[in-house]
């Protein structure tokens, strides 16, 4: 049997008795080790789950979207800061939503450069992607899900629209491993609304009952070590083996998931689009399965990586594209490179105005769909023409904050945007007040 191993933590040893990496043999997975006194950790793993009540606690969510050549800087921030400022360019097509967003100007990721590559750290925020040897971290949409994933039937949803799969993702796991992008729209639909053959969803629950079974047998195999080590260690153990519990409370919620009906909607399934070119209409449609999985509580936690870097001249209605979206961000000043530009981004902007109003039109008790769920819009790029991952465009919409203004920060000394994270955790009822290279909440953002 093929299985895949159920926690992943490698350590590198000292030279204390236990050996280099400890195997749990005989049960045909390799399982790491809690750090103990005996080793030293090749990267820090994360804090144990939050627990939450569903039955008393009221959904949260969080949505966040990089497009990875960003916006014209020029068009989209603000020259006025505060609560009166003139609505740029760009912002003047959200301006039915002025009291439902605040945007943000000099902040950006603490050491993380490299140009491209730091979009995929967009939501993770860590430093130097695009030296050898990098090692990406836990990205947020994952953290929030090791937190409340298990109050839903999908602990968090990763999509995208024309990634290079394999190479970009907005989604990490906490030891910093890709996790692909879905991008087939219909594929995405089946699977939050339609359910499985009989046969199908017996076969999930097996699968789901051998992982229970791997994992009774690892704990028994760990134990033996506790015998073997000393106080700190047994300690460290002991947290073991709470995660371990932890984990398989989970598995046995996904099990009850597997035998509970999904939820319907009035939507039909999609028609994928197969066409690159067809960008924008992948974007609406990714909005709308996005605003679905929140409205049927199917996940609290989605991110959506638009790589427009690997995508070509862009069919837009009502404008002619010549040339590719990456060239095009290249634009030299040429001022028809330029045109062809705004005319992407005014779509970008009218796509979100759709999103908004999609998600206000969606009633939850006494607030709206939007008034629980932050939107998060923005870019690793500041300015794509010279690759520069300072001062990066943020538009931050919902969730229950106090909006309607440009916070400005120094734009040569920039404000660490994993604050904004921070506040964000906050509000989904985490409690934490670190994320990556954080320093606290978000200055002059606060919650209503």
């Amino acid at each position: 049997m093929n299985t895949k191993t159920l926690l992943n933590a490698p350590y590198v040893a000292t030279n204390r008795t236990l050996s280099r990496r400890s195997f749990l043999r005989g049960v045909g997975v390799a399982m790491a080790l809690p750090l103990l006194e005996s080793m030293k950790p090749a990267f820090a793993t994360a804090s144990a789950n939050t627990a939450l009540n569903p039955a008393t606690v009221k959904p949260r969510r969080m949505f966040a979207i990089c497009n990875n050549l960003g916006v014209l800087d020029t068009e989209f921030f603000p020259s006025e800061v505060g609560r009166d400022y003139e609505l740029s360019p760009y912002l003047k097509l959200l301006e039915a939503h002025r009291n439902d967003f605040t945007v943000f100007s000099g902040v950006s990721h603490p050491d993380v450069d490299g140009g491209h590559p730091a979009d995929n750290c967009f939501l993770t925020a860590a430093p130097n992607p695009g030296r050898s040897g990098f090692r990406n971290t836990i990205s947020l949409d994952k953290y929030i899900a090791e937190h409340i994933g298990h109050l839903t039937r999908f602990p968090s949803l990763n999509f995208g629209v024309n990634v290079a799969q394999g190479a970009r993702s907005l989604s990490w796991t906490n030891s910093g491993v890709l996790i692909p992008c879905e991008e087939n729209v219909a594929d995405i639909y089946r699977m939050l609304f339609m359910d499985g053959t009989e046969e199908e969803m017996d076969e999930q629950i097996r699968r789901l009952s051998i992982g229970q079974s791997i994992l009774d047998a690892v704990t028994d195999q760990t134990k033996s070590l506790q015998r073997e080590v000393g106080g700190k260690d047994r300690e460290r153990l002991d947290q073991y083996f709470t995660s371990v519990r932890e984990l398989e409370t989970r598995m046995e919620m996904s099990k009850e998931w597997a035998q509970k009906p999904k939820p319907t909607v009035d939507e039909p399934v999609p028609l994928n689009p197969e066409d690159p070119r067809q960008y924008m209409e992948k974007v609406r449609l990714m909005y709308d399965m996005a605003r679905m999985a929140f409205e049927t509580d199917s996940t609290r936690s989605i991110a959506l990586m638009l790589d427009s870097v690997n995508s070509p001249a862009l069919d837009l209605e009502g404008y002619e594209i010549t040339n590719g979206y990456h060239n095009l961000s290249h634009h030299g000043r040429n001022e028809e490179k330029l045109s062809q530009l705004r005319a992407i981004d005014n779509w970008h902007m009218k796509l979100i105005d759709d999103l908004l109003n999609d998600l206000k039109a969606v009633k939850e008790d006494n607030e709206t769909l939007l008034d629980r769920t932050m939107m998060l819009y923005g870019s690793n790029l500041g300015n794509a023409h010279t690759h520069v991952n300072t001062n990066l465009p943020i538009l931050f919409a919902g969730g229950g904050f106090r909006h309607g203004q440009h916070i400005a920060f120094d734009r040569a000394h920039n404000y660490p945007l994993p604050n904004l994270y921070v506040s964000m955790i906050q509000r989904m009822g985490i409690e934490s007040d670190r994320f990556a290279s954080s320093t606290g909440t978000m200055r002059g953002l606060d919650m209503v």
